[in-house]
């Protein structure tokens, strides 16, 4: 087999598949890039036995296409060393020997027969299409990824649900300190379905799928679906179980809120945080009518902080406690300039939303409240 490829692009696609290697495998050829010829192009793919992810390249120049397992980590190695050049692949069909040809020089090492590579998992004919606007599908990851849990005690936790309705789709994650709701009516899927997504997967995907992509076309059944976007497929088992019913977790009456600028209350939790107990990151808001007071104190160290922050505040005079750890965190990855938090009782979660309403999306966070002492 010998074929020419571009060395950036060839590196690219090498880096974007090494994301879903395991450092450790437990079955060994999975240590490797699995390189096929299939026309003008080189399919490069990489797996953990859940996650399977296959890039595109172009090649030119093919003689006797087929299909070769290398080393990954050495492969990754090279091309790193190898500036931006033609790359010329020289592999023997029955020793594996591979010359690998560049301007100035080239390498030889060995790869692995290509048979011995695990073959990529059948979907069967009760499988469901759903063609959804990749930046739609990227936000919905966006949204949610950093409140999914890393518990495995409860596995559908440790995922990305995706609740699939006539006229929607709603992203839900939560690690049940806080929980995000992501609505999405940007196009009607037209189905009912759902499924839970692994955090690994949507890391992959946050990182693959580009707001140029159209599409994303998902190819999915009861126990794992096949993404399609740009040049890559990425098939992935689904985490078994059943979602726990989250529209009961948000309150429904909220009458009091507060509406504040985001970039200055991420300020003033940073600094008050810093002065947060360690075991709890425990931060105190005195709500009052012309503003809102943020305290935290350090009873070990002796240390405390207190900042007042201006704001509009409608409701009646209440201290309540969160994380203020999670606080920033989930303004963080809120992209308003202004942010309401609704609130009803100190005991009860708080929600935040945008201030202002957006076109065809809805995002809600909420946030168990601590305990003040």
């Amino acid at each position: 087999m010998k074929f020419n490829v571009e060395g950036k692009a060839f590196q690219q696609s090498l880096q974007a598949v090494s994301k879903v290697i395991n450092a450790k495998n437990t079955i060994r050829i999975l240590d490797n890039f699995l390189l096929s010829i299939e026309g003008d192009r080189l399919s490069i793919t990489g797996s953990d036995s859940e996650n399977t992810l296959t890039a595109f390249t172009p090649v030119m120049d093919v003689e006797n296409p087929g299909s070769i397992a290398v080393p990954a980590k050495r492969l990754l190695e090279i091309t790193k060393e190898i500036d931006n050049q033609p790359l010329t692949f020289d592999i023997n069909d029955e020793t594996l020997e591979i010359d690998l040809r560049f301007l100035n020089g080239h390498f030889k090492f060995m790869g692995v027969d290509a048979s011995d590579y695990p073959e990529p998992r059948q979907l069967n004919d009760e499988c469901r299409v759903l063609s959804l606007p990749a930046p739609m599908v990227l936000q919905g990851i966006n949204n949610t990824w950093f409140a999914v849990s890393t518990d495995t005690a409860r596995p559908v936790m440790t995922g990305i649900y995706f609740d699939i309705h006539e006229g929607d789709v709603t992203f839900v994650s939560s690690d049940t300190h806080k929980l995000v709701k992501y609505v999405n009516s940007t196009k009607a899927p037209e189905m009912e379905a759902s499924f839970i997504l692994p955090a690994k997967t949507a890391a992959i995907m946050r990182g693959l799928i580009s707001k140029d992509d159209a599409d994303v076309r998902i190819t999915f059944n009861a126990k794992g679906g096949l993404f399609e976007f740009g040049d890559f497929l990425l098939y992935s088992v689904f985490i078994n179980g059943n979602y726990p019913n989250y529209n009961r977790v948000i309150p429904d009456n909220n009458p009091f809120s507060l509406v504040a600028d985001r970039a200055s209350l991420i300020n003033a939790l940073r600094r008050v945080n810093l002065f947060a107990p360690k075991s709890s990151n425990l931060v105190v808001l005195n709500l009052q009518d012309d503003g809102v007071t943020l305290s935290a104190q350090d009873l070990d160290y002796g240390t405390s902080a207190e900042e007042r922050l201006s704001c509009e505040y409608s409701g009646n005079s209440m201290v309540v406690g969160f994380n203020g750890v999670f606080m920033v965190e989930i303004l963080s990855n809120m992209t308003d300039e202004t942010v309401m938090l609704q609130l009803s009782d100190p005991a009860r979660p708080g929600i935040y939303t945008g201030y202002e309403p957006k076109e065809n999306e809805t995002l809600v966070t909420i946030q168990m409240p601590m305990q003040v002492l």
